[in-house]
């Protein structure tokens, strides 16, 4: 990035400017990497009152895609506030417990009433892989950075 921007200074142009277009694009294609590869977006699943997908949600709502810029340096950020958000992200061990109003219809699991009854959960399942949406979409913004500041580089020197 460093010489990236070394050669844009070079050839005139604004490289705060710059900055800050390149980091914005970067940030809103990381947040819509994380909210794709977040549950239920691309996931087979069904079942009643099980899948909101107010997490994936989140990452558009947490997130600062407008970049602030102080000191010579620009600031994004990727975020989602969920509590449970860095659990379905790096994964997390799962003990043997009751979960009451979560019932099994058929072989699809449902939302009920606690009332109704609940399962136990964990017995066969001790750990749940992560899905790295934070990471998937960390690479996905270096890639279009790198992608841009190319981009930009070449039509300076155009």
């Amino acid at each position: 990035m460093r010489k990236r921007f070394a050669e844009l200074r070079k050839a005139g142009q604004d490289v705060p400017k710059i900055m800050m277009e390149v980091a914005e694009a970067a940030t809103t294609e990381a947040v819509h990497t994380a909210a794709n590869n977040t549950p239920p977006n691309g996931a087979n699943i069904a079942g009643t009152n099980t899948r909101s997908g107010q997490m994936a949600q989140h990452w558009e709502l947490d997130s600062q895609t407008k970049p602030a810029y102080s000191g010579g340096s620009v600031r994004t950020a990727l975020a989602n506030n969920m509590q449970y958000a860095s659990y379905v992200n790096d994964g997390h061990r799962m003990d043997q417990h009751y979960v009451p109003g979560l019932i099994k219809n058929g072989g699809l699991l449902e939302r009920v009433d606690p009332d109704v009854g609940g399962i136990t959960v964990g017995t066969k399942t001790t750990y749940v892989k992560g899905l790295y949406m934070k990471e998937k979409a960390i690479g996905k913004y270096r890639d279009t950075v790198r992608k841009e500041l190319d981009r930009r580089v070449r039509e300076a020197f155009k």
